[in-house]
């Protein structure tokens, strides 16, 4: 697997590059280890100023990179550097395509260090931009170096069979547990339940016959991800839930304390624009890292 991991020496960047280590990365394995030295506008002309700016981030780049390559030390993956001047979430997103990596792997807060509630601006840049499956590292991420926990959400979709794909294809240890999630968004959702049940027999019995179609069609959507991912993990649980897919999955992903969401590029059915709506809600709210499973397909 060829991985672009994105660096600026903060210490949400150093917990993406460890997450690397809980990976079983072998000598096959290449990781393009990027630092981008950004330039913001300042409100000083003195071109003196600028000059000892540039200066002093030309020093501390190589730095950022040495201790990057010493918390690598470990991966048996090769490893190329790269230190650039210039947009960092332009430059990501066009090396990742240019080098046709295979994912890209940033920490939570960006690379510039700003910040917005739970994900920084670069970041969140790079996400909504580039066509590359993309693994957000938020804090806490496999610091036990124990068996990694994954919350697989699928609706069923070609995203979510791409995406399927993609996290059996991850250089990860088979013995990690995963859940595969489909949340059942009913043609009875926007009705409360309480009033559903006053109205009369006819929307109950439909009720009823929707509710077991819906189920069916779950297990289907789960007996699929199944099958796809049961050719290399073995503790495998598929559950189906009713309700809001956003709440439903974030809810599961703590019930469970999931290492990584996996979610395809679109989020859940139907739900339209360069990344879903479900998506953009689990990126911002989740606690746990986030993988956005792109495929050229989205």
């Amino acid at each position: 697997m060829k991985i672009l991991l994105a660096t600026d020496g903060s210490e949400y960047s150093e917990e993406a590059i460890r997450s690397l280590l809980c990976m079983n990365l072998i000598d096959e394995d290449e990781i393009m280890l990027v630092h981008v030295m950004s330039w913001v506008p300042i409100h000083y002309d003195a071109k003196s100023y600028y000059r000892s700016l540039k200066e002093i981030k030309q020093e501390v780049a190589p730095r950022i990179i040495d201790a990057a390559l010493a918390v690598l030390a470990p991966t048996k993956a090769r490893i190329s550097t790269a230190i650039i001047d210039g947009a960092p979430e332009r430059y990501i997103v066009d090396a990742a395509e240019e080098a046709d990596m295979d994912l890209i792997v940033m920490g939570a807060r960006g690379i510039k260090g700003v910040t917005s509630e739970l994900i920084g601006s670069v970041t969140k840049a790079v996400v909504l931009h580039s066509a590359k499956p993309m693994l957000v590292i938020k804090p806490g991420f496999c610091h036990n170096r124990g068996r990694i926990k994954i919350l697989f959400a699928t609706d069923g979709s070609d995203f979510s069979v791409s995406a399927c794909s993609f996290l059996a294809s991850l250089p990860i240890g088979d013995d990690s547990v995963i859940t595969i999630l489909n949340v059942i968004w009913s043609d009875f959702a926007d009705i409360p339940q309480r009033f559903v049940m006053d109205v009369n027999d006819r929307i109950k019995d439909m009720l009823a016959d929707t509710r077991a179609e819906e189920l069916k069609e779950s297990e289907k959507v789960l007996d699929q991800a199944k099958d796809i991912l049961g050719q290399r993990f073995k503790n495998l649980t598929a559950v189906s839930k009713i309700g809001d897919p956003s709440h439903e999955i974030l809810r599961t992903a703590g019930d469970m304390n999931a290492d990584i969401i996996v979610i395809g590029c679109r989020g859940l059915r139907g739900m339209a624009g360069m990344m879903g709506s479900v998506s953009r809600n689990i990126l911002t709210h989740a606690e746990m890292s986030i993988l956005i499973a792109r495929t050229r397909g989205c």
